[in-house]
């Protein structure tokens, strides 16, 4: 089994994983890295961009480091190597504790608990529950939805076509730290620039191929490019505006507008103007958009590892002289099978 099989077997397992299990309630790996750097900040903070820097090198890095050592351990295996592979895309991954979160709230919203609705908030989004109606939850988890479709799938999948299991972990932690200390409150606005600034690089191709497959998946294809194109660099978010722009268009929705964040309004620009507003039962219809999207990034973050392999195979193959029966015989005349392992390159794993 190729390198590139290996990945798509092992986020295909994971991805159903999630879909079956979710996220467990206690001792998810995610939880377990923020809590050591948690750890490390406690040791390293300064408020200095050079403190931060470092923080972010020793835990993403930490993180890379801890996966690219699993994968080489389980190398040999071909099939320890996908069972690591499904395990690793089952703990970064989140869709499905997302549509949970989003579909409770919508519940709440539906059976006119707006308070319910606005306790259970803080799951998903960091928003003040508290400044918002009904309609201004339903739109908080609208756009919730949308950006954590890169943020806790598509980008983890593309990353993980790149760089297999470190590149999966890898892009997790990034995106940890950015939540953790990515946001411009006075503690952080130094200390956390180097985490927001590599959270911004590592989530761009996510956030595109998001917005692109929203398109695809969307009902109303047109509005979605429409939106992403008039309005996505309106966003102070590099990657949210494609994303968010892209859902408001394909689900015919407005999005953007007056939000608050711990007591700081922000007056952001509105996404898909010609839109309506949205309302509880578009709550549904986004996680939906959510999933269809979710499906279509692995099938083409498995192609993209199917390619990438053949790339990297390509020079080792074009050397190989074309043998007869693809076989080698001994002095002997004694036919040799061609091995794994063989010098050549022949069936290697890249």
């Amino acid at each position: 089994m190729r390198a590139d099989r290996v990945f798509a077997y092992g986020a295909a397992a994971g991805l159903l994983g999630d879909l079956l299990l979710g996220d467990p309630r206690r001792g998810h790996p995610v939880a377990v890295f923020g809590r050591a750097a948690a750890a490390v900040e406690r040791v390293l903070w300064r408020d200095h961009r050079g403190w931060g820097a470092l923080h972010t090198a020793v835990c993403a890095g930490g993180a890379v480091a801890l996966g690219a050592a699993a994968a080489s351990a389980v190398r040999p295996s071909r099939a320890a190597s996908v069972a690591l592979t499904g395990a690793a895309t089952w703990a970064v991954v989140g869709g499905t504790s997302l549509a949970r979160e989003a579909r409770t709230i919508g519940r709440a919203l539906e059976a006119g608990d707006v308070e319910a609705a606005r306790a259970r908030l803080p799951h998903l989004c960091g928003r003040d529950p508290q400044a918002l109606d009904a309609d201004g939850i339903a739109r908080a988890v609208v756009e919730s939805v949308a950006e954590n479709t890169s943020d806790a799938v598509v980008g983890a999948l593309v990353w993980g076509a790149v760089g297999g299991v470190p590149g999966l972990v890898g892009f997790r932690a990034v995106n940890t730290l950015d939540a953790m200390v990515g946001h411009r409150s006075p503690r952080y606005r130094r200390y956390g620039w180097a985490s927001a600034r590599l959270d911004d690089v590592a989530g761009w191709p996510g956030a595109r191929l998001t917005a692109v497959l929203a398109a695809v998946a969307a009902g109303d294809r047109r509005g979605a490019v429409r939106a992403w194109r008039a309005d996505a660099a309106k966003h102070p978010s590099p990657n949210a505006g494609p994303v968010e722009a892209s859902f408001a268009g394909a689900l015919g929705v407005r999005l953007g507008g007056t939000l608050s964040y711990g007591g700081r309004v922000e007056h952001r620009p509105v996404l898909n103007g010609v839109g309506r507003a949205v309302v509880v039962g578009d709550i549904e219809r986004a996680v939906r958009l959510s999933r269809w999207v979710g499906w279509l990034a692995l099938g083409v973050s498995a192609g993209v590892s199917l390619l990438l392999d053949r790339v990297m195979r390509g020079p080792a193959l074009s050397a190989v002289p074309t043998l007869p029966h693809s076989r080698l015989r001994s002095s002997e005349g004694t036919p040799i099978a061609l091995r794994n392992d063989c010098p050549q390159g022949l069936g290697t794993e890249s």
